[in-house]
C-alpha cells in the first residue's frame, strides 16, 4: 500500500519535492504520520527530514478538529447524506465505553495516538477528545506526546530495523 501511495503522489504531482509529498501523505486521515514514515524511505528521505515533515503534516489538522468538529457535526446533521454519520458519532460519544475513556483521559489518549495500530492516530485521537469534551490543556499535550511516541516506534520500524538487518548482511 505504501508503494501505491508513493507511486500515485509521484506520478500525479511530479513537480512536488519529495518532502512535500511526505508532508501531504502525513495529513491524510488514517494514513497519517505512520504512513508518512513508511513512505519516507521509499522516497529516499533521511530520517531527520522525515520526522520533521511527517510531524508537521500530521499536527496541522489537529487544532481544526479539536476546535471545530462539533460545529461540523451540527452542519452534517442538517444534510441528509451525512446525517447518519453525524448521529453515529454522537451515539458513540454517549456510549458506556466513553465513560471509561473519560476516566483515563490523558494516558488513554496518549497511548491511543502513540501506539501505531490501524484506526488510531492523531486525527482519531483529536476526534475522540473533542467529542468527549476533553479539555484542550489535557488533549493537546496527550496528542503531541502520543505523536512523538508513534514517531519513535515508526522510526525504529522503518529506519532502525532495516539498518540492523543491513549490519548483519
Amino acid at each position: 500500500m505504501a508503494e501505491t501511495i508513493t507511486n500515485w503522489f509521484t506520478s500525479t504531482f511530479p513537480f512536488l519535492p519529495k518532502e512535500m509529498i511526505l508532508f501531504f501523505v502525513s495529513m491524510i486521515p488514517i494514513v497519517e504520520l505512520r504512513g508518512g514514515l513508511i513512505v519516507a524511505p521509499l522516497l529516499h528521505i533521511s530520517m531527520g527530514k522525515a520526522i520533521l515533515f511527517c510531524i508537521v503534516g500530521n499536527i496541522l489538522p489537529i487544532p481544526f478538529i479539536l476546535l471545530f468538529i462539533k460545529k461540523i457535526l451540527d452542519l452534517m446533521k442538517r444534510w441528509k447524506y451525512t446525517r447518519r454519520c453525524a448521529l453515529w458519532l454522537e451515539e458513540k460519544q454517549n456510549s458506556p465505553k466513553a465513560d471509561k475513556i473519560k476516566e483515563v483521559e490523558f494516558l488513554g489518549l496518549l497511548l491511543f495516538v502513540g501506539i501505531p495500530l490501524p484506526g488510531t492516530g492523531a486525527w482519531t485521537g483529536a476526534l475522540i477528545a473533542a467529542l468527549l469534551g476533553v479539555k484542550l490543556k489535557k488533549a493537546v499535550p496527550a496528542i503531541l506526546l502520543g505523536l512523538f511516541l508513534a514517531t519513535a516506534i515508526m522510526c525504529f520500524i522503518t529506519y532502525g530495523i532495516p539498518w540492523v538487518v543491513r549490519l548483519f548482511n
